[in-house]
């Protein structure tokens, strides 16, 4: 009996031990996204460089020893937050395009997913609201790490849009004239040039523009 309660109270042990250390994962991997979170709100406000470390801790309200018990320099803390932003904004489109079993019009998908991004550019005052976009010209011959997460966050944005473009194309949904692996990067193309110049000019046109043409451009004829 002896043994039993020994070999109960080791399980019980093992048990917080357990719950222990998953706490403490949790608690640093919220740390970190908080980090990261904060950051992206800050830097598309202003920029990577303009941001200090200070304002991006002050925001969270965590000690500097966090910030670099997470990230050795501002370089890998670009990396690690560009990342994030990737994988977010991959699922976000991902959702938002090419939703299993979807019933909407693959154009009207797309045209929609545009017509929200141009609201929010909107709401912000004509401010870009892509980091992706916002960092790519500062950011792009600083580093070459961020560098490659900014192209695999445009290949992988530009894959779901040509993936877009065959499904319609396949439903009857987007016009057969076109060629989805050229189209895709067009697309891209054209909106991150119009989301730049609606930066500058400070009004949505450029965007209302560009959704205007492909409207034309990809409807069945």
């Amino acid at each position: 009996m002896a043994g039993g309660g020994n070999h109960d109270r080791n399980k019980r042990v093992d048990i917080i031990d357990d719950w222990s250390n998953f706490l403490v994962n949790v608690t640093e991997i919220t740390t970190k996204e908080r980090i990261l979170d904060a950051a992206e709100t800050l830097m598309l406000d202003k920029s990577f460089h303009s941001v200090g470390l200070n304002e991006i801790l002050a925001a969270v309200k965590v000690p500097k020893g966090s910030f670099y018990h997470y990230f050795d320099s501002k370089e890998q803390f670009g990396v690690e937050m560009l990342k994030h932003y990737v994988a977010n904004a991959v699922a976000y489109k991902t959702r938002q395009l090419l939703s299993p079993g979807s019933t909407k019009n693959a154009l009207r998908r797309l045209i929609a997913f545009l017509e929200d991004n141009a609201a929010r550019c909107q709401e912000a005052g004509g401010k870009c609201p892509c980091l992706l976009v916002k960092l790519t010209s500062e950011v792009a011959d600083f580093s070459d790490s961020m560098r490659k997460v900014l192209a695999d966050g445009n290949n992988k944005g530009i894959a779901i849009l040509e993936e877009l473009l065959r499904e319609g194309m396949d439903r009857g949904e987007i016009s057969t004239e076109v060629d989805p692996a050229v189209m895709a990067p067009v697309i891209q193309d054209l909106w991150t040039g119009a989301l730049q110049r609606a930066a500058t000019q400070r009004n949505t046109a450029p965007l209302r523009q560009v959704i205007a043409y492909l409207k034309t451009e990809l409807t069945p004829r």
